[in-house]
């Protein structure tokens, strides 16, 4: 049995071959098919955090997929009826695959540790896997290819950005990082991603500009999370100088594209012009949730071949 807790649980090998999948599944989806790979598979959703991608987008894969799903909130009472131990390993017997959005990291690996059935990370404060895989997954889609490409993230070392350098450091895309003082990657996380990948190209800037020179996409996300709302005004003053514009895009070079893993703030980490442009890729890494997590899902419930 396996769990997605992190990118780090995967290998370049078993990315791929989740992307095989999921591409598999996309082309079949566009042609109305949807193939019950997981007919009677009962799938849990623990959250909470608000969610509109991760939970659509998980309740409608394994519907397409011939499963079913339950969404389940203070409802059952989690962290607060019975400890952990007993909540999951009571609801473990139940259901096939629980995907889990917690407020920390260490919610979702103390219940893989209990559970008799796979965890998924929907969203902790330290790690987005099924977000990282999708955009990957939608670069790769855009430019035809991963390796030798380069992604360039402006803005704080958060759950996603940390996601996403270990993907990219695994399929051989240089990740580059322009961040304020204050909201720069740790040391530990630096360490893994050599570890895990020694010949992997990572660099961090202070300078927008430097950071996105050269790169394929050109990714943001909002400068105080959920959680984060009392450094709201804070981070706004920090982050005054990291707002993605048109300018800033331009100087990427030409063919660039635009990422952001929604909800934006319109206005402050991007301006609309942004948004809305031609190369801005939101809705497509969006949509591309459900079909990578199709992809997931098949591969942790069926052989992982």
């Amino acid at each position: 049995m396996r769990h997605l807790l992190n990118v780090s649980d995967l290998t370049t090998n078993e990315i791929l071959r989740i992307f095989a999948l999921s591409d598999d599944l996309k082309a079949k989806f566009r042609a109305g098919v949807r193939e019950p790979l997981l007919p009677g598979r009962m799938m849990a959703l623990l959250f909470e955090k608000q969610s509109l991608r991760t939970r659509v987008s998980f309740q409608s894969a394994m519907t397409h997929l011939g499963g079913s799903s339950m969404t389940l909130g203070d409802d059952v009472g989690f962290g607060k009826r019975e400890s952990l131990a007993d909540f999951t390993r009571v609801l473990s017997e139940m259901v096939d695959v629980i995907v889990m959005r917690t407020k920390k990291h260490q919610t979702v690996v103390d219940v893989a540790s209990h559970a008799a059935c796979s965890v998924i990370n929907g969203l902790t404060d330290q790690s987005h896997p099924c977000q990282a895989l999708a955009d990957l997954f939608t670069i790769r889609e855009h430019f035809g290819r991963l390796e030798g490409l380069k992604l360039a993230w402006v803005g704080d070392a958060n759950n996603v950005a940390r996601s996403l350098a270990m993907g990219c450091a695994l399929l051989g895309v240089e990740f580059a990082v322009a961040s304020p003082v204050g909201y720069d990657f740790d040391k530990p996380l630096l360490g893994k991603l050599k570890q895990k990948a020694p010949t992997s190209k990572f660099s961090a800037t202070r300078d927008p500009l430097e950071a996105v020179r050269g790169a394929a996409a050109i990714y943001t996300d909002v400068w105080a999370s959920m959680g984060q709302e009392a450094e709201q005004d804070k981070r706004r003053k920090d982050f005054a100088d990291y707002q993605v514009t048109g300018k800033l895009m331009a100087a990427a070079g030409q063919g660039a594209v635009f990422m952001h893993c929604l909800p934006a703030r319109r206005g402050e980490e991007v301006t609309d012009e942004v948004m809305d442009a031609p190369y801005s890729v939101v809705v497509e890494q969006a949509a591309n949730r459900m079909h990578v997590q199709k992809g997931i899902l098949a591969w942790l419930l069926g052989t992982q071949g």
